[in-house]
């Protein structure tokens, strides 16, 4: 049964990478392009410093855009949660493509 609902989930439900570039590119590249960090350079983007920091996972991810935390503000307003799981998505590719 698992199986039949996982097949037949809507697509615009699951998490979309395309989707999430062009979120992260309108609301997250200011700080964070190609995967760095103005605010704290050590807590960029990159798949090192994301598994440092705990947040290697799309719910880290999701939890930390849609609630905001220290510099980073809450994008739980502006964004819907598919798109905000889109940006996780997104982030955790390029963090595995080197942000190329």
């Amino acid at each position: 049964i698992a199986l039949c609902v996982v097949s037949f989930a809507r697509p615009a439900e699951a998490a979309d990478v395309a989707t999430g570039a062009k979120v992260f590119s309108a609301n997250c590249a200011a700080c964070h392009l190609k995967g760095n960090n103005i605010v704290m350079a050590n807590k960029n983007l990159k798949k090192e410093a994301l598994a440092q920091y705990g947040m290697n996972t799309p719910e880290a991810i999701i939890t930390q855009v849609t609630n905001g935390k220290g510099a980073m503000p809450s994008f739980k307003a502006k964004l819907s949660s598919d798109e905000i799981e889109s940006v996780a998505a997104y982030v955790l590719a390029q963090s595995e493509n080197g942000w190329k």
